[in-house]
């Protein structure tokens, strides 16, 4: 099996790795349909969870990949990783404050702030994807270019870890959807949808594989900064909204914990 990958064209490597890494967020969100009913308890605690696992992946696979590959890369790591982080959770500012501003201008009133939730939810997991996308690429792009460290074996294993990684991540968008009140198909649609931007960032990574190293650090940066937001604008204030709110808080480690558990073991 691994003849016949090392034989095909890195790009075509780098498709079948990220449509593999999106498979799994599609599995993730299709959590959606184990539950026929979902009690407010649970959609919180679920909520507390997907905010442990986004603040978890900030760290481990954005910020400190992000630091190490600038480092590599002889880049200002403190600008990189401060621009990158900032322009990411201003970018959402900015765009909850538009969204906001078109919902009134329309009188959209009614459910406001469950819509500007969900399409922050969305936006922010897909902007994290799209880093991780090109990071396989790279990998695969670079086995071309024979770049140090670069082996076949190493960016099927990036592949793997991002994959396993994504299946927390599309639970995290398809739950909190339903939650909202969307239905299981469209929760799932939505929460697999996320995932659907690798393949495109993967292939178009192993294709400018040069020119994306230098920007990666940049990019990972500006999708954790755009995580970090919205988990504290909005998802962590609606998981306490729960009478139960300290249970809640549990819920929010143990999803820091399982992320951060499957970063180590795959690193």
């Amino acid at each position: 099996m691994s003849a016949f990958l090392y034989s095909l064209p890195h790009t075509v490597q780098a498709l079948i790795a990220t449509i593999f890494t999106w498979a799994v967020t599609a599995f993730g969100a299709g959590i959606v349909f184990l539950f026929k009913k979902v009690n407010k308890n649970v959609l919180d605690a679920m909520l507390g969870f997907s905010a442990g696992v986004m603040i978890s992946a900030s760290f481990w696979s954005l910020l400190s990949p992000a630091a190490e590959m600038s480092q590599s890369l002889n880049m200002n790591t403190v600008f990189v990783l401060l621009s990158g982080f900032l322009s990411g959770g201003i970018l959402l500012f900015c765009g909850d404050k538009l969204f906001s501003r078109l919902e009134r201008s329309k009188g959209y009133a009614e459910n406001s702030g469950s819509k500007r939730r969900c399409m922050l939810l969305i936006f922010s997991i897909t902007l994290h994807n799209i880093p991780e996308g090109m990071a396989v690429g790279v990998a695969f792009g670079s086995l071309k270019y024979g770049l140090k460290g670069a082996t076949l074996a190493g960016a099927c294993l990036l592949a793997l870890g991002i994959g396993l990684q994504n299946f927390p991540e599309g639970t995290a968008v398809s739950l909190p959807l339903m939650r909202e009140g969307y239905s299981r198909p469209r929760a799932f649609f939505y929460g697999q949808l996320s995932g659907i931007v690798e393949p495109i960032a993967g292939v178009l990574g192993s294709i400018l594989v040069l020119w994306v190293r230098f920007m990666l650090p940049y990019l990972l940066a500006f999708a954790a900064g755009a995580m970090i937001y919205v988990v504290v604008e909005e998802l962590i204030p609606e998981s306490q909204t729960n009478g139960r709110k300290d249970l809640m808080a549990l819920f929010t480690l143990f999803g820091f914990s399982a992320m951060m558990l499957l970063d180590i073991a795959l690193s």
